[in-house]
């Protein structure tokens, strides 16, 4: 297994946008079904994310593409942790804690007051990794706009 000495963390490029949804397709196929709204989030990422305020990171390896996670606004100061995924290849490797913590950084240099995520429990790592960085169960909403989700959380920043 290699190390994560050279991970670097980028902003979105449109050149990425492929990495961006296959990165999620990936592991949505594995657990889970892609739903409408993760269709329209992955395959238009600039229009529905990037141009209504949000952001992409990407987590870089050398030329290799080894995460990503999206920042969706919900309204001003609130934004969605969504699509954080790491490539099968990079997994075992922390990369999704160093996501996390450059995520939350980021966050709270922009002054935002939360951060919510929607997920689902079956995703035991990924919960584990949540609380261990602040994030606290929330009520998850009737018309959540995830039908994998059964867990919302919330990290006040």
């Amino acid at each position: 297994m290699e190390t994560t000495k050279n991970i670097t963390i980028i902003p979105f490029d449109s050149k990425y946008a492929k990495n961006f949804a296959d990165l999620n397709v990936e592991w949505l196929e594995k657990y889970f079904v892609i739903e409408p709204h993760d269709v329209d989030l992955l395959e238009r990422c600039e229009e529905t994310i990037i141009n209504k305020g949000g952001h992409i990171f990407f987590a870089k390896s050398e030329d290799d593409i080894a995460g990503t996670f999206s920042l969706i606004k919900i309204e001003e100061g609130i934004y969605e942790l969504g699509k954080m995924a790491v490539s099968p290849k990079f997994q075992g490797q922390r990369i999704g804690q160093q996501l996390m913590l450059y995520c939350i950084d980021f966050a709270r240099d922009q002054h935002w007051t939360k951060l919510i995520l929607y997920s689902n429990r079956i995703l035991e790592n990924a919960i584990h990794i949540y609380r261990k960085y602040g994030f606290t169960e929330i009520n998850l909403e009737k018309d959540s706009p995830y039908l994998r989700s059964n867990i919302k959380m919330e990290l006040i920043l």
